[in-house]
């Protein structure tokens, strides 16, 4: 090993350590906050030093405060003053059911169906920066989110395998995808192209996704397969670090196959194969990076979508599972 590699083998494990006690950063009601009123009024003197945290730890979760519904939540994450990034304007493909015009349901997938590892909308050419994640009422049994430093895994993924590491950065990444003429509630991506495009027509269609740079098929059932545009695999973020910024891990893990005979739902962005082993071995190695979120009722979770990957696992019980969330662009 060159004196090089040893030094950045011993920062990542460095690093590692130090976010295993620091990441997620857990504020708690430690002075007894009984009413949004008095949240409120808290988190006006207070955001701004949670959006200092937020850049160098990537979440933050707020633990005890008394957000009971979904309009409580909303007037939670508007306190921070971030522009708004509705479900109806995004490009998302999970099938999601407003509560406000800002507050969505997280993911309307079955129970059983886990949600792999992902930035939000990253398969997309418009994602938000921020997410706000609010628990209304946990799983009996399951259901945590669990929340993974992306800039931390491309550092590990770099120095192990830099090759690869330097094909998804220089090439790119194509993601394939089907969406249904109608609502498929029993997959965690879903949604209609009506709905995921904001259009009534095919012709509609074809022109939104003109101007995106998609490229599209249409299938005998009225389903439509897309592809994009050539989309970035790795961000850089403002401290000059690198993030594994897109949504490779729920795509090999979890995406149902397009079908259609137009190739794999993945690629890199020259239409080459990305190979199984990097694929399990960056699956391999996120395991290492990622903490669950096990959720209490009324938590609230600020994330940075450009440095943290988050997922569903799993639940069941009969207590109903609630999450609810806001996205956010910074001002």
């Amino acid at each position: 090993m060159t004196l090089v590699s040893f030094v950045k083998a011993h920062l990542i494990h460095f690093i590692q350590s130090m976010t295993e006690t620091n990441f997620p950063i857990i504020e708690s009601n430690d002075s007894g906050i009984k009413d949004m009123p008095g949240v409120l009024n808290w988190l006006s003197h207070n955001t701004d030093t949670y959006k200092d945290q937020l850049a160098s730890a990537g979440a933050i979760l707020f633990r005890g405060f008394p957000v009971n519904t979904a309009n409580d939540f909303d007037a939670f994450s508007a306190a921070f003053n971030y522009q708004d990034f509705t479900y109806e304007e995004s490009l998302s493909n999970a099938v999601r059911i407003n509560f406000t015009p800002r507050v969505f349901t997280a993911n309307e997938a079955p129970p059983e169906v886990e949600i792999f590892l992902h930035h939000e909308m990253a398969q997309t050419p418009i994602s938000p920066e921020k997410i706000f994640i609010c628990c209304l009422s946990a799983a009996e049994s399951g259901g945590e989110t669990p929340i993974c430093r992306s800039d931390l895994l491309y550092a590990a993924f770099k120095e192990k395998f830099p090759d690869w590491a330097d094909q998804f950065k220089s090439l790119g990444l194509k993601y394939r995808l089907r969406m249904p003429e109608q609502e498929d509630l029993s997959s965690g991506q879903g949604r209609s192209w009506h709905s995921t495009l904001n259009v009534a027509s095919r012709e509609e269609a074809e022109e939104k996704l003109r101007e995106l740079g998609y490229s599209w098929q249409w299938q005998e059932d009225n389903s439509l397969i897309t592809t994009t545009p050539v989309l970035q695999a790795v961000k850089q973020l403002p401290d000059g670090s690198e993030s594994f910024y897109n949504q490779v891990l729920a795509v090999h893990l979890g995406w149902q196959k397009v079908g259609g005979g137009v190739g794999n739902a993945l690629t890199f962005g020259n239409d080459e194969a990305i190979p199984e082993e990097a694929l399990r071995e960056l699956a391999k190695l996120a395991q290492e990076y990622t903490i669950p979120l096990d959720w209490q009722d009324g938590d609230v979770a600020l994330v940075d979508n450009h440095r943290v990957m988050h997922g569903r696992y799993p639940f069941s019980g009969s207590r109903k599972r609630q999450v609810v969330v806001c996205l956010a662009r910074d001002v």
